[in-house]
């Protein structure tokens, strides 16, 4: 499985960007996908995730209300919407996923077997 991540850039906080994660060699069926970031020194934190096949989304508390995670599954493309930014949501955003996880450690980036490259997201405030 190869997870391609891409959409991240600099936005002034209040604005939105929109991540993107395709992927290719499995399906999302069956699957659980995530949305992670990570700045320097810290470690690799939950924001979003959506398992297959009843597309329940999970979210973390700094991102609910602001970040929505969506699918297209024709495209085995899964976005991350991410509005109302603020500059403590810099990082570096990683997309992943787990064929096997159970729910319980949906926000454990352990849980997750393969992962994109990351694309960086600027705030400036």
């Amino acid at each position: 499985v190869q997870l391609q991540a891409s959409g991240g850039g600099l936005v002034q906080a209040g604005g939105s960007l929109r991540l993107s994660c395709s992927a290719s060699g499995r399906t999302f069926s069956e699957s659980t996908i995530g949305w992670f970031r990570q700045t320097p020194g810290k470690e690799r934190e939950f924001v979003a995730a959506r398992r297959w096949p009843t597309r329940s989304t999970y979210y973390s508390d700094s991102v609910k209300g602001r970040f929505a995670l969506t699918s297209d599954s024709a495209k085995d493309t899964v976005y991350l919407q991410m509005n109302s930014l603020k500059p403590e949501d810099t990082a570096v955003y990683y997309c992943a996923v787990g064929f096997r996880l159970i729910l319980s450690t949906l926000r454990e980036p352990t849980s997750y077997e393969y992962w994109g490259q990351g694309t960086l997201v600027t705030v400036s405030s």
